[in-house]
């Protein structure tokens, strides 16, 4: 049997791309007969220490809470529990390697077992994913001292068995850090299409009278953190074009700022507030189901600045959405612009507003750019293909020699 071990900064029910990338894994993982373990930070105190989700066991390490800094605590605490449970897993997956995957490598190396990193973002192995946080620093020197850090991170990175790449530009980074192409997979993030899909009229109207939201409003809906690179900003500033346009539009914003340094969700209220946008704004929060709301909505908006592989928009894909977003990261792969969805520039609130207005009173060009949408999320990112893949990845792994011996699942 193979016997997994999933390392990843925080797990379900937290929300967002990387959670729920993770869960669909082990999920998946599971249903193909693997053992599956999950480790992971208490990034909620009110969440207990230890839990199953099925056949999946979730460990949750100190520190607990919300904080910056705490995410950091991992590099202490995912030593020790990879030690403890090392008769549980024969191969460590780590799902954002940023700051765990030091403290895999290390295990993993020690116990003889097998290690495969995935980036979630760009700029993990770079570094280029910390700068905003390094600018905030204020210690004498900080700067220059993560940077050692980092160098000698990725030395001991390199020596991982096998890294994910979920974009071309995070395999290009890869590359630039000297990791050989043989050693990169490329799996793009995938999604539950039996879960998101579109709803008949009938069904659509129902479900819109539960989530309290008028038949008739034309709705436009984000899902995400609620943080600046995401372009929420941009957004709110292009919103009171779109209802000059579109006076029944309404705007749904699914999520929260959470735990990211750009966290920009007081901000946001505020922008909506001096702007009077309160009766067409509606900040939903964060919900541990977000297909309902794509369900009902018109069009999914994504106005993102940084992102690599954002899988709220393959989720609005899946469920036959017309989406407006940005060509951004991996995002024109994922998209064909005038084909599955409308790109604007990043930034850019007056072109954002006038493709929104367009998708809300073209009819037939938001039908079609949905349908489109739907062929594409099932042809390419089906959660079933993704799991296909890392399976494939896993056993090669595993059955490659290591110090002249094979590793095997047994």
């Amino acid at each position: 049997m193979l016997k997994v071990c999933i390392l990843t900064e925080t797990y379900h029910p937290v929300i967002g791309g990387g959670e729920t990338q993770a869960r669909l894994l082990a999920e998946g993982l599971v249903a193909r007969g693997a053992s599956v373990i999950v480790v992971t930070r208490r990034s909620d105190p009110a969440l207990p220490r230890h839990e199953c989700y099925g056949d999946v066991a979730v460990h949750r390490l100190w520190p607990p809470g919300r904080g910056q800094l705490k995410k950091w605590g991992l590099l202490l605490s995912a030593g020790p529990a990879l030690l403890r449970l090392r008769g549980q897993y024969d191969i460590v997956f780590v799902s954002g390697f940023r700051i765990a995957g030091l403290a895999a490598l290390v295990v993993a190396r020690l116990l003889g077992k097998a290690v495969v990193l995935k980036a979630d973002s760009q700029g993990e192995m770079s570094g280029a994913f910390f700068e905003a946080g390094l600018a905030r620093a204020k210690v004498p020197g900080f700067a220059e001292l993560f940077r050692t850090f980092l160098k000698l991170r990725n030395a001991a990175l390199r020596r991982a068995d096998a890294f994910v790449a979920i974009t071309p530009e995070i395999a290009a980074e890869y590359a630039t850090a000297g990791i050989p192409g043989s050693s990169v997979r490329m799996v793009p993030n995938g999604v539950d299409t039996s879960r998101f899909e579109p709803l008949d009229a009938q069904s659509r109207a129902e479900l819109r009278t539960r989530l309290g939201i008028d038949e008739a409003a034309r709705v436009a809906v984000y899902t995400g953190r609620l943080v600046s690179y995401k372009g929420l900003p941009t957004l709110l500033r292009a919103w009171p074009d779109v209802l000059r346009a579109v006076p029944d539009a309404r705007l749904l914003l699914l999520g929260e700022g959470g735990l990211d340094i750009h966290n920009c969700e007081q901000q946001l209220r505020e922008q909506v507030k001096q702007e009077g946008l309160g009766d067409s704004v509606t900040f939903v929060g964060a919900v541990s189901d977000v297909s309902p709301w794509l369900q009902v909505a018109d069009v999914f908006v994504f106005p993102t600045e940084n992102d690599a592989f954002p899988s709220s928009l393959v989720e609005a894909m899946a469920c036959g959405l017309a989406v407006v977003t940005t060509p951004i990261g991996a995002i024109p792969t994922v998209v064909q612009a005038g084909e599955t969805g409308l790109m604007v520039s990043p930034a850019d609130s007056n072109g954002l507003a006038e493709a929104l207005t367009r998708v809300f009173t073209d009819s037939g060009l938001s039908s079609r750019l949905g349908a489109a949408a739907r062929q594409a999320a099932l042809g390419k990112y089906s959660a079933a293909a993704t799991t296909s893949r890392y399976l494939d990845l896993f056993q090669a792994v595993l059955q490659a020699p290591d110090g002249g011996k094979p590793r095997s699942a047994a």
